[in-house]
This record gives structure tokens, sequence and C-alpha cells, in this order.
């Protein structure tokens, strides 16, 4: 198969489409972000990019704080809403029939229908062009009960979580392995099982 040059923006895809929350817990917002990613495990960092114009940046650059809330099918429709309308002339919580859900080390609210939400303090702020990316350690972790099995291990394979490619949101399918399944480690085969 041959490729061609393509002149497109992009590139990196599929994204996971978290809705952010901040502000407090009587003035909050939702923005929804396709720009975020992992960044550094120990200590546990992440990055979310925002453009300066969004209403959520201010709330985001005063407070130094926001959650990332993972986005399930069930929740699509409404992280669709809130990365397409602004938080400056409607409440996103209310629009979109979420609860606002007080985390355990910050500020703003969580989203209680996310089944994962991780609280975040703003380390760095870095101008790279459109958007500003927001560099936060995450303080804290709530995830649903019905996530974590009998010995306190996450398992998000049974959220519904979704991606976004290029305009579009799927939900994530079909396992085809964990990581190292095509060693030949005994390690790594143990834990595939």
């Amino acid at each position: 198969m041959s490729k061609v040059h393509w002149k497109g923006s992009a590139l990196l895809s599929p994204l996971p489409p978290v809705m952010v929350s901040c502000g407090d817990m009587e003035k909050s917002n939702i923005i929804t972000v396709a720009w975020a990613g992992m960044v550094c495990t120990r200590p546990p960092v992440l990055s979310i990019s925002v453009r300066p114009e969004r209403a959520s940046y201010p709330m985001i650059r005063e407070s130094g704080e926001f959650a990332v809330n993972l986005t399930t099918a069930a929740l699509a429709r409404a992280a669709d809403y809130c990365g397409t309308y602004t938080g400056r002339k409607v409440d996103k919580f209310e629009k979109c029939g979420l609860t606002r859900e007080a985390c355990s080390e910050i500020s703003c609210p969580g989203i209680a229908e996310s089944p994962l939400t991780l609280e975040c303090r703003v380390r760095e702020v870095i101008p790279l062009g459109s958007h500003d990316m927001f560099i936060a350690d995450i303080v804290a972790v709530g995830a649903d009960e019905e996530l974590l099995d009998e010995n306190g291990r996450l398992h998000l394979e049974r959220a519904g979580l979704t991606a976004y490619s290029h305009g579009s949101y799927f939900e994530l399918g079909r396992r085809l392995g964990a990581i190292g399944f095509s060693t030949d480690k005994p390690t790594r085969k143990k834990k595939n099982k």
C-alpha cells in the first residue's frame, strides 16, 4: 500500500474526548477536550490543551485546577454539546442533565455520571499557538465502584469509553491484548490470562 502526501491537522487519532470540569461548585463549566493525554507515570501527570478564547480557559488558568472526566458512550451526546456550545451562555451541567460531584482534593466539581474523574492541579502552562497546554499533577482519582474488582484493580474496559477521530465519536470495543502480549516473557503471559 502506498501513502500520499496529506496536508491536515488532526494527525494523531483516535483521541480520548474527555470532559474537563472547572470553576467551583456554584460557578462551573465543562469543556470537551480531545487534546489530552498522560505525560508521566511517577508522579502521575497529564496534559490538556485549551484555546485561550474558550470560557473554561480563565477558570482553569486562575484557579490552577480542573477535573478530567472520562467519557462513556452514554455521555457522548453531552460531550459533544460541551465541546460545541460556550459556557458563557448556558449552564452545561443543567443543560446536559449532569450532576456536579464534589472532588476530594480540588475545589471544582467532577461529573457524577463519569466513571472516572482525575483531579488535577496545574504545574505549568505552555503557550503553543492555537492552544495552551496545561500540564497538571493528578492529585486524586475518583472511580465508580463497579469498575473495581475484589482486589481493587481498575477495569476501565467495563466503562464503555469512547474515542474521537476526525469529527466522529466511537465506542471502544473488542480487546486485542494486554501490554506485553506479543512477547514470550512468562510474567507478561501471566498478566494476559
